[in-house]
């Protein structure tokens, strides 16, 4: 197997290696790598919009035989390329040089959507940038691990709001010559094609591959036109509305993409599950097995044994339950290579509180024996929704735990504040240690006056940001100008300045400090200590009320009586998120209790000194101390949302405003850096993918490994006498 042609023909032999580092994303969290594409051509970054793969192809011969032929730009050129294979050496690396025989351990990651890059917008929101963030991690470790996916040809939705606030906008089509992926290809320069059966009808899989670092991620494409049209389009959108589709999409990610492993020579042990959409490729695991002459209750065991499940969602509604009735259609002729009966299936996809249909939580929790929710709170939810599974066992005995989500701390520190500040203060080796709670405490030595001063230059670029997009708004459709002023013009760098950005949904409540609208005037117009609100998010295509809970908040944003001290940002992407967390002052996340499951968001933002006020739910049950930002309890009942809202307002009146405020003579106010300081020390070492990575290493790849190891020798009639950590 090998990839698609070679791209950029053009390319000078003295700087061939910009085609490995184009197409490999290291250099989305590598400053060096970006810097060098930024030499190449600055002007030529900036209008591909960071992306190295269209701006090369872009450039001409001429242009590159420059760069070739400049010495300075050649002596960064070799520079960056030899740290860039050094890392890719997968034999370097905490997970190589930590645990004994590192090469037995082999795991596949399955998720429905990753968030890697604006380039590739191949997800919906913190579940895609949580699979995202943990390739990246997987990859700075040098944990074996492959990943799946979708090849979805079209994007997430490129959003613009009309004159009365309604959300419209098109999902765009993915130029993937521009994009930095490739399409599979056989030894003979074809398209690899992979059959697998949907009722009996083929269906062609094809495959591109995006590189993580050393982590490998395939992405499977039904659009093929050799597939009939109703099998093309399986591939075709990120959570489809139509519930067969999605079944077809899920059957196609969990069971086609374990044969694209297969049919790839990819061997793996263990498999991870993100969420419940890929948790047929259990159902492959099994079948193989069978095949190879296991019972289905042997084959069953091993697989079993070597699953891990990540489950993310804390309510029943969202996790997908399919009909029988449809489970019949597309599984009748898929269960006799199991050598498993219609009944016993249908019973390991059961749900007492949902006994209409076949529940993929329920079917993943069964089939594995690593399960997590993804905070503490999440794992107390999660074993409550679901003790049915295990009606014998006292509630704290139901065998799902938690493993707090984490961010990708190279991804989403602010470079000014690593290399000018952190390097300085922390010492250069603490992006490299940076999960250790030691370093943090470094940041007590900032000064206060530097670390005021740096946030302010992120609030202006912030602002200048959102100015720049109002503008290209303006240029490129026109619009009423009570609209452009929504966008953010008049925003102010001087003002307290929150920001509450993430995907729209009701239970995010992005509402809820629009509830006294006359109290929230009196908190921004002040004359003396202004408050500024920065809007964005995304409402799902399908969900009308959240789509009219954002034409509240732009209804408000327009609303001359605040002056222009909110703001709504229209589509917001991973970009966009990188300038929100890094210059904002406050970060708002107000949920409705116990629905958020996790929220990365505040620990991009906190990671960067930007204080959380938060409903205490989520990961901020964990993380909050009391001096690292501000918490609302969360009321019960009928008024609930009245009553967060008026603590919110509360604490802005009476500890939030009043600090940000309190200025020296130097116009800095240390009560608020202590603030700053305390938020980066409590997020850097417990709340980054790094720790996160090495819990799943520990606590669920390793001994399902393991278990993988005795199988084998099992079934080879050897006895197994070493662990993975050197033990006898």
């Amino acid at each position: 197997m090998k990839g698609i042609k070679d791209k950029f023909p053009h390319l000078p032999d003295e700087v061939s290696g910009l085609r490995d580092l184009a197409y490999n994303l290291w250099w989305s969290w590598h400053p060096e790598g970006r810097e060098l594409f930024k030499l190449l051509n600055r002007q030529g970054w900036f209008l591909s919009n960071h992306n190295p793969v269209k701006m090369l192809n872009r450039m001409n011969e001429k242009e590159l035989q420059a760069a070739a032929s400049n010495p300075h730009f050649m002596r960064h050129y070799r520079s960056v390329m030899a740290r860039f294979e050094n890392y890719i050496n997968p034999k370097a690396g905490w997970f190589c040089e930590n645990i004994t025989a590192p090469e037995r351990c082999r795991i596949a990651y399955f998720s429905a959507e990753y968030g890697l890059h604006h380039a590739l917008p191949f997800y919906a929101g913190g579940l895609g940038f949580l699979a995202g963030d943990f390739l990246k991690e997987c990859s700075d470790l040098s944990i074996p691990l492959v990943a799946v996916g979708f090849m979805y040809p079209q994007g997430y939705l490129r959003q613009m709001i009309s004159s009365d606030g309604w959300q419209v906008g098109a999902c765009e089509m993915i130029d993937r010559e521009n994009a930095p992926i490739r399409k599979m290809m056989d030894e003979e320069g074809n398209p690899i094609s992979v059959k697998f059966p949907i009722m009996d009808q083929p269906i062609y899989l094809e495959v591109w591959e995006v590189l993580v670092g050393k982590i490998k991620l395939y992405l499977i494409d039904t659009s093929s036109e050799v597939n009939d049209p109703w099998n093309r389009v399986i591939s075709d959108r990120l959570y489809t509305g139509d519930l067969e589709q999605r079944l077809r999409q899920e059957i196609v990610l969990g069971i086609g993409g374990a044969r694209v492993l297969h049919h790839l020579g990819l061997d793996y042990s263990v498999i991870h599950l993100n969420e419940g959409h890929p948790a047929f490729a259990i159902l492959e695991r099994i079948r193989q097995r069978v095949e190879e002459g296991m019972s289905y209750q042997e084959a069953f065991e091993q697989v079993h044994k070597t699953t891990v499940f990540t489950t993310h969602t804390p309510v029943p509604a969202g996790h997908d339950v399919f009909s029988y009735q449809l489970m019949d259609k597309y599984f009748g002729s898929y269960l006799p290579s199991l050598d498993l009966s219609r009944d016993e299936f249908f019973r390991l996809g059961m749900s007492p509180s949902r006994p209409e249909g076949f529940n993929m939580t329920a079917f993943a929790l069964r089939g594995s024996a690593y399960r997590n929710a993804v905070s503490a709170k999440h794992g107390w939810v999660s074993r409550e929704m679901w003790k049915e599974i295990w009606p014998d066992l006292a509630l704290d005995q139901i065998p799902i735990g938690h493993i707090t989500n984490g961010v990708h701390v190279p991804t989403w520190i602010d470079r000014r504040l690593g290399d000018e500040i952190f390097n300085r203060y922390l010492g250069r080796t603490w992006l490299e240690e940076h999960d250790s709670p030691a370093i943090w405490e470094l940041v007590d030595e900032i000064p206060d006056r530097i670390l005021w001063e740096h946030h302010r230059f992120m609030k202006e670029m912030l602002i200048a940001k959102i100015r720049e997009r109002a503008r290209l708004k303006w240029r490129r459709q026109g619009s009423d100008p009570n609209n452009i002023m929504a966008s953010g013009v008049l925003l102010d760098p001087a003002v307290l300045t929150l920001g509450f950005a993430r995907r729209f949904a009701s239970y995010k409540r992005p509402t809820l400090l629009l509830q006294d609208i006359s109290r929230l005037s009196r908190i921004v117009s002040d004359r003396w200590r202004p408050v500024q609100i920065i809007f964005a998010g995304k409402a799902h295509q399908d969900d009308q009320q959240s789509k009219q809970l954002l034409q509240q908040v732009f209804s408000a944003a327009k609303d001359q009586s605040f002056e222009g001290r909110i703001a709504f940002v229209e589509d917001y992407d991973e970009l966009l998120a990188q300038y929100m967390v890094h210059g904002v002052d406050v970060w708002i996340n107000n949920p409705l209790p116990p629905m958020e499951a996790s929220g990365t968001s505040g620990m991009k933002a906190t990671l960067n000194g930007v204080p959380q006020l938060s409903i205490l739910d989520g990961w901020w049950i964990e993380g909050y101390n009391g001096k690292n930002g501000w918490a609302v309890q969360g009321a019960e009942g009928p008024e609930r949302d009245v009553k967060d809202a008026a603590a919110i307002y509360e604490l802005l009146e009476k500890d939030i405003v009043p600090l940000y405020y309190d200025l020296d003579e130097d116009g800095v106010s240390h009560g608020w850096i202590s603030i700053m300081k305390e938020a980066i020390k409590i997020t850097g070492p417990n709340f980054s993918a790094r720790r996160m990575a090495k819990e799943y290493a520990r606590r669920f790849y390793l001994p399902a490994q393991e278990a993988a190891v005795k199988n084998e020798l099992r079934r080879k009639g050897e006895d197994y006498k070493v662990d993975l950590f050197g033990r006898i």
